[in-house]
């Protein structure tokens, strides 16, 4: 990735504020400590702990009004992360024909990329992407009345020959972390810590290891332009470099996340916004990248299994006071159409929540 290729650029109204960025200071910080002590959430009540009460209170407010939390004390051992970012460092050191040869294709969209595009502009970063069930099972295609299935494959590279075994001690970890805040969320809801679980049986999710070089003109191009994320929620575990940026709510400003060490960024995903019928929002976000340093960043994108229907909540909908505002959809058609993208430019934009929203 040397001279900028005009397929990077992007619009005027989307290039980042390189000297105005603001750090979001007001993205909040949950402690998850009461958690470690505490077997499960089942059978939840008034009686338990305050130090679990207010936690479920904390997820309920930062869910509303940001969509976005960071979380310490969450239970991951600092050196899970750790490992997998210096395995990840190895691996996009290597020269660019040896990390092709685990290179994705529409026929096992798993693997390593180096020409993603995000709203079709391309991003300035490659990508190693496994999934957390392996095989993990999806629609052969977006078509709705294609009723076949394919698996997906991880495929590891030869070096660093550690890289399988650290993914996947990471993959459990942060696989615990990641049904402890889906109940925590649930709870939020006023409903019963489980009742979102049995969505992930077998779940879809998928793990990616994002380098974004230093970047020649920073001023011109993002490292992922705007999106959200079309999965439940996502956990990103990211280096000391910065550049994850948010769009504020309130006013629609991009501040930038501050990184706070050992810990996890956590953001909203499409799904549970419509699981909460809109009372929580999957909110924009990209990455700016800059011309001195490297970064590198591992979100965890939790997804339910491809057959389930996703819609409003049944006990969140009361088609008087608050009807359902969105229709329902197949996961696994939904993520089939969004794959499209990986592998072409797209004359349209991707399918959206949007596409299913209801007209009030």
């Amino acid at each position: 990735m040397g001279e900028v290729d005009p397929a990077f650029i992007q619009a005027i109204e989307h290039r980042p504020k390189i000297i105005t960025g603001l750090e979001a200071r007001g993205i909040p910080l949950i402690d998850l400590s009461p958690l470690l002590s505490f077997d499960s959430l089942e059978g939840y009540s008034k009686d338990h702990p305050q130090a679990i009460l207010d936690l479920v209170e904390e997820i309920k407010g930062t869910c509303m009004d940001w969509g976005f939390f960071q979380v310490i004390n969450h239970g991951v051992l600092y050196d899970v992360p750790r490992r997998l970012q210096t395995a990840a460092k190895e691996f996009f050191d290597l020269p660019l024909e040896e990390k092709r040869k685990v290179r994705r294709d529409e026929e096992n969209p798993l693997g390593y990329y180096e020409t993603e595009h995000t709203k079709n502009v391309r991003d300035w970063k490659e990508v190693f992407d496994f999934v957390v069930d392996d095989p993990t099972v999806i629609p052969l295609s977006h078509e709705p009345d294609d009723q076949r299935v394919r698996e997906m494959n991880n495929q590891w590279p030869e070096y660093p020959s550690d890289l399988r075994e650290v993914c996947e001690e990471y993959c459990r970890a942060v696989e615990k972390l990641s049904f402890n805040l889906l109940e925590l969320m649930s709870l939020s809801l006023d409903l019963p810590a489980k009742r979102l679980n049995g969505f992930f049986k077998d779940q879809t999710s998928f793990i990616r290891l994002n380098h974004f070089p230093p970047c020649p003109t920073p001023h011109l191009a993002l490292g992922i332009g705007r999106h959200k994320d079309a999965g439940a929620l996502t956990v990103l575990a990211t280096d000391d470099v910065g550049g994850l940026e948010v769009k504020r709510k309130t006013d629609g400003e991009w501040v930038r996340v501050k990184t706070i060490p050992e810990s996890f960024i956590i953001n909203v995903g499409d799904i549970i916004q419509v699981w909460s019928n809109d009372r929580y929002e999957s909110v924009d976000h990209r990455v700016v990248v800059n011309s001195e340093k490297e970064r590198f960043s591992i979100p965890f994108f939790f997804n339910p299994s491809h057959y389930e229907m996703v819609k409003p909540l049944e006990e969140l909908v009361d088609e008087e006071k608050v009807p359902a505002r969105f229709k329902e959809y197949n996961w696994g058609k939904f993520f089939s159409a969004r794959k499209l993208s990986d592998f072409k430019k797209l004359t349209v934009e991707n399918v959206q929540i949007t596409d299913f929203k209801i007209a009030k």
